[in-house]
């Protein structure tokens, strides 16, 4: 195994999507991502339209950066998720930014690939 440094600066991958994006560096074969969602963003209203799904169909795994963020899943719990949070989010979920500030999250739940991408454009082409 050889030391390995990525750069968010220089990703392998990017998503760009209304009010937010993400960046993306694959470690040891894993894509890690980077996502910041600014004030105002909001999954159904900015990320649906994209994947064409009722809720977002991923699992987040990671770590809070910055702002906030609300969860609220389809099975009707809730989550905030706020700076120094390490988070699990199931899939089945809306979530928004908490707030007047940006938030930033890493993010390495193993389909960070598939975000904000329509199901026919994800690996095996559905969800």
């Amino acid at each position: 195994m050889e030391a390995f440094a990525g750069n968010f600066d220089h990703p392998d991958d990017e998503t760009r999507f209304p009010n937010g994006g993400e960046r993306i560096v694959n470690v040891l074969g894993t894509p890690v991502g980077l996502a910041t969602f600014q004030p105002g963003w909001r999954w159904s209203n900015d990320v649906r339209p994209m994947m064409g799904t009722d809720s977002c169909p991923l699992l987040h795994v990671g770590y809070a950066l910055s702002g906030r963020l609300h969860v609220e899943v389809n099975d009707g719990s809730t989550l905030d998720i706020t700076p120094g949070d390490v988070f699990q989010i199931p899939p089945g979920h809306d979530a928004w930014v908490v707030g007047d500030d940006p938030c930033m999250l890493l993010d390495w739940g193993g389909k960070v690939r598939e975000y904000a991408r329509p199901v026919d454009e994800t690996i095996g082409g559905s969800r």
